[in-house]
Formats: structure tokens, C-alpha cells, sequence
């Protein structure tokens, strides 16, 4: 049982490190808004259950739940959302952003997080099948738990990266231009790596 905790710890860290820099950018997004981490944190439960819950069905034997085929198109979703970021950005400019507005971030939902989360782990699903599915049912259990018990680290880990002083500073002046440009960039290289539309 050690054994198993151990491996999924590492496997967790392995799959889901670079889940901090998005979340960085969210914190930097809703800075100074009441709710934010709780928004973050369940956003992160619902996308990483999501992939979770994805991923034990389809090691347990589900495999037209969701075809290998389509986890590349989950790059649209980061890819929307950043070009809608962008969109935003650029239409509402930085001087006439008022001076509380500066002081505090931009609404931030779960759901977003959750869609963003759900779509940047698309790959880990691949990751966690086979390893799922060559383990006990007992390990099983025991990843699933380690895992969840892994996402408010995960997610803790991304607020303190974030509330850096150096960090901060630089996620609060450019966070309206990298926002946009991480979501883009994650949404391209997750249909491009899959090989979305023949790419």
C-alpha cells in the first residue's frame, strides 16, 4: 500500500505540475477578490474529477466513454477562452481601467477553472489508463485518494507561487496579456499534440 501511495504521489506531481502556472494566472486574475482560492479549489476538484472519474472508467473497461480520438479537441476549450480573454482585453484597454478595478482582480468562476483544468489534463488521461488499469483494485482506491488529496496542495502551491512579491508584481501588470496568451498557447499545443483537425 506504500508502495502505491508513493507512485501516485509521484505520478500526481509528474502529470500535474504545470496546472501551477495556469492557476497562478487565475490567482493573479481574481487578486483581491473575496472567494477566489474557494472558486480555484472547486474549480480544480470538478476538472481534476472529472479527469479522475474519466480516467477509472475507461481502465475499467468503458472505453467508448471517451474515445482516444476526441481528447485533442479539449484544446478548444482553453483556446475560446483565451481568444474571448484576449478579446476582452483589448476592447476594454488598460486606461479605462478604474482605479479600484486595478486594486482588486476580475471575477473569477469555478467553472472556468473546472473547463480549464478538465482541458489541460486531457492528456494525463492517457497517462493514468494504463497505469490504472494494470494496478489492484485496492491501489486503485488508493491513487484516486492520494490524488484528491494532492489538489488543494496543488492548489495552495499556485496561490503562494502567485502572492510572491516579485510574481505578484508581474502577474498584476501583465496578467490581462499573459491570461490570453497562456489559454491560447495551451489550447494550440493540446489540439497540435493530439493531432486535432490533421494537424
Amino acid at each position: 500500500m506504500l508502495a502505491s501511495i508513493l507512485q501516485a504521489i509521484g505520478l500526481f506531481l509528474a502529470t500535474n505540475i504545470d496546472d501551477i502556472i495556469v492557476l497562478s494566472l487565475f490567482y493573479a486574475r481574481g487578486a483581491g477578490l473575496p472567494g477566489t482560492t474557494r472558486k480555484i479549489l472547486i474549480g480544480q476538484y470538478l476538472g481534476f474529477g472529472a479527469i479522475l472519474l474519466a480516467a477509472v472508467l475507461v481502465s475499467l473497461g468503458a472505453r467508448s466513454f471517451l474515445p482516444a480520438g476526441a481528447l485533442p479537441y479539449f484544446g478548444l476549450i482553453p483556446l475560446l477562452l483565451g481568444l474571448y480573454a484576449a478579446w476582452t482585453a483589448w476592447r476594454n484597454g488598460d486606461e479605462d481601467e478604474d482605479e479600484d478595478e486595478k486594486l482588486t482582480g476580475k471575477e473569477i468562476s469555478a467553472l472556468t477553472v473546472a473547463a480549464i483544468t478538465f482541458a489541460n489534463g486531457g492528456d494525463n488521461i492517457g497517462v493514468y489508463v494504463p497505469v490504472f488499469a494494470s494496478v489492484s483494485t485496492t491501489a486503485l482506491v488508493a491513487y484516486c485518494i492520494v490524488f484528491l488529496a494532492l489538489v488543494p496542495v496543488l492548489v495552495l502551491a499556485a496561490k503562494f507561487v502567485a502572492t510572491r512579491q516579485a510574481i505578484a508584481e508581474v502577474l498584476e501588470r501583465w496578467e490581462h496579456i499573459l491570461f490570453p496568451i497562456v489559454l491560447i498557447g495551451l489550447g494550440v499545443f493540446i489540439l497540435v499534440e493530439g493531432g486535432a483537425f490533421g494537424l
